[in-house]
């Protein structure tokens, strides 16, 4: 491939890494994570609440990694209350989970930038053989990619798994029993997703450009190999 068109390639993957951290960052700094509804069951089951009775008791939850609010709803309307993770919701919720997805988020948020930052020098610059040239560029997007799958399967199991809507729900309530009514991922945890697509796209416009992945041998270096052993 022509040297105009890898770098036009490379220019086109420092920028999807560069938006896909400045995505990252703004999605970590959301409460756009989980959004649903949240059924005050003990209410209900005082009144024998069917069919449409039951939207008086169904309040609204939503939350990030940090912070999140939720509407407490019992037959007499709704009752807004703010929460955050640090330090309130530490004893209820799975923390070593919970910190381990903040983690991620923020070495994904770093591997992008490095990643941004080497396709843009491998465009302009005189690339090395090593961590610059193409088996590093390899090695930053299988980082970050990796980096988002494990931040989807985490925060995932937390909230399916773990049931953490509930457990949110349920804190500090004495006598008021909350069940989790319906329950979705919102846009900061598709944003996620949508970021370890692009490095996978990233990875792919690099072998696009010409560039053979990591450890594969051409055909030439085996041609050359097999002369030497036949001049021995």
């Amino acid at each position: 491939m022509p040297a105009q068109q890898k770098k036009i390639i490379f220019c086109i993957a420092g920028v999807l890494s560069f938006a896909c951290a400045l995505g990252t960052a703004a999605a970590l700094s959301t409460q756009l994570w989980v959004k649903g509804t949240i059924l005050c069951k003990t209410g209900a089951l005082l009144v024998n609440a069917t069919g449409q009775e039951l939207e008086k008791f169904v309040g609204k939850i939503q939350y990030g990694l940090f912070y999140g609010e939720r509407v407490r709803q019992c037959g007499l309307g709704g009752r807004p209350l703010q929460f955050s993770f640090f330090p309130d919701l530490l004893k209820i919720i799975p923390a070593s989970i919970h910190v381990s997805v903040i983690l991620f988020c923020m070495v994904l948020i770093i591997f992008a930038l490095v990643a941004a930052g080497f396709f843009l020098f491998n465009a302009f610059g005189s690339p090395y053989e090593t961590l610059h040239g193409p088996v590093g560029l390899y090695l930053w997007s299988f980082i970050t990619c990796s980096c988002g799958c494990l931040i989807m399967i985490l925060f995932s199991s937390e909230v399916k798994i773990h049931h953490l809507s509930e457990k949110i729900a349920n804190f500090k309530e004495g006598s008021f029993m909350f069940k989790t009514h319906s329950e979705q991922f919102a846009n900061s945890f598709w944003i996620i997703l949508v970021c370890s697509l692009v490095h996978f796209l990233n990875a792919l416009l690099i072998r696009f450009a010409g560039f053979q992945f990591p450890f594969s041998k051409s055909k030439d270096s085996g041609t050359i190999t097999g002369a030497v052993d036949l001049m021995y």
